[in-house]
């Protein structure tokens, strides 16, 4: 159904990454934006000129792709090597965002920021109001809390506190705010800071058109990753502090006399390196790592896995909702989940009949998962199946960009009706 409500005004995205940039936060932006402005038109996008991996890059200031204006800010490039230069890269996009969103924003358009990096939404709500504009919140992860479990230095008690009281002021100044899963619905309406009725919960996605089941004995990937005839157990993507991975690395230690299983993992992160060094020092030579693929290839790679993993740390149950269940999904893969037995992904599984969950920090149980999994033989794709199908009812990206139509044009008659909070 096409957005019409929407072709009278400017949707104005923000965040740190978009296309042709790789990461995960680009792609979920990327899109939504292209798809809107095929829908709509009238789509821009404040970016940084920055890849997610490589740190700076030769992206020009301004270009239209798609029919999307996209403006990329200056800033610093120091990349994610350090603690201190990634801390320079947040606060320079902070400040250059806030001033294109003076620039940009008019009184037709809907300011929508994203959380990477944090605090984004809330030091653009006031620009944003500024120009009489409506203004959404797109939450991606919650922040301070995140810091806060992860035990981040200088990120509890008073600071904590204060960036919280910061983060209050996108809450009440936004028509709506968008979350991706009802933990963190919850969360968020329990701050007391959102307008009643402002939150919705709109999952990410992933794009079934793209993302098609294939059968693993067609992909060259295997041969190119020696997986040839094994049963792998895949993880793809982000490898951050959020996820419990060493459970993964005890399972594959206890598998380790096992011929045919491999576990392979794709992609990158923080506990990228702590994750080679741990296989190193075990000597686990049933450990596969390739480098993030690229979008094109992205149904291949995901296509190699017998079974793929997904998996989050208890702790941050909530705060975090992993977006790669989708694209398992999609591939029409079973899975295993790796964290609280009663989290949201598990209960997807459960749902979805297309895999099970075993809690993080037992790597003995998710060994014998593995087992079970392998031992289905033939009946493995009947999971696959049932992933693809609740998949497509509920997760492809056409749902997903008319869902977020469906909140936008509700946002935007909040706005005219004065429906957020004053700051």
């Amino acid at each position: 159904m096409p957005a019409t409500g929407l072709r009278d005004c400017r949707l104005l995205f923000v965040n740190r990454f978009f296309h042709p940039d790789h990461s995960a936060s680009s792609q979920l932006l990327s899109d939504l934006a292209f798809a809107l402005a095929a829908r709509a038109g009238g789509v821009e996008v404040v970016t940084s000129r920055l890849s997610y991996e490589a740190g700076a890059s030769d992206l020009p200031a301004r270009e239209s792709h798609r029919g999307v204006d996209i403006h990329r800010v200056a800033g610093t490039s120091f990349g994610r090597g350090s603690a201190l230069g990634r801390a320079a890269d947040y606060a320079s996009f902070l400040a250059s965002a806030r001033g294109a969103v003076s620039r940009l924003a008019r009184p037709d358009s809907v300011v929508i920021a994203k959380t990477d990096p944090p605090m984004l939404g809330s030091l653009t709500v006031g620009p944003t109001h500024a120009r009489g504009a409506c203004f959404v919140n797109w939450i991606q992860d919650l922040f301070p809390e995140i810091a806060e479990r992860a035990g981040v230095a200088l990120m509890g008690g008073p600071v904590a506190g204060a960036l919280k009281r910061l983060r209050r002021r996108a809450l009440a100044g936004a028509a709506a705010t968008v979350v991706i899963g009802e933990g963190m619905a919850q969360a968020v309406r329990a701050t007391g800071a959102a307008a009643e009725g402002s939150v919705h919960v709109i999952p990410n996605w992933a794009d079934g058109a793209a993302i098609r089941p294939m059968p693993r004995e067609s992909g060259a990937l295997r041969d190119a990753w020696g997986l040839t005839d094994k049963f792998v157990v895949g993880y793809s993507g982000n490898m951050g502090r959020v996820h419990a991975l060493d459970t993964v690395i005890d399972a594959a230690a206890r598998l380790a006399d096992d011929a045919g299983v491999r576990f392979l993992f794709v992609g990158g992160g923080s506990q990228l390196p702590s994750l080679r060094e741990a296989v190193a020092r075990r000597r686990l030579g049933n450990v596969v790592f390739a480098p993030y693929q690229p979008r094109e290839s992205l149904a291949r790679s995901l296509a190699v896995p017998d079974v793929h993993l997904c998996t989050l740390d208890p702790r941050f149950e909530g705060l975090a909702v992993p977006g790669k269940v989708y694209g398992i999904m999609a591939a029409g893969r079973p899975c295993i989940a790796v964290g609280a037995k009663e989290g949201e992904i598990a209960q997807l599984l459960a749902r979805g009949g297309f895999g099970s969950a075993v809690e993080a920090g037992d790597g003995e149980a998710l060994a014998r998962a593995i087992g079970h999994m392998r031992s289905l033989g033939a009946d493995l794709g009947e999971l696959g199946a049932r992933a693809r199908r609740l998949f497509e009812a509920e997760f492809d990206l056409p749902i997903a960009v008319q869902r977020w139509a469906e909140v936008l044009e509700e946002a935007r008659a909040r706005h005219r009706r004065g429906g957020a909070r004053p700051i």
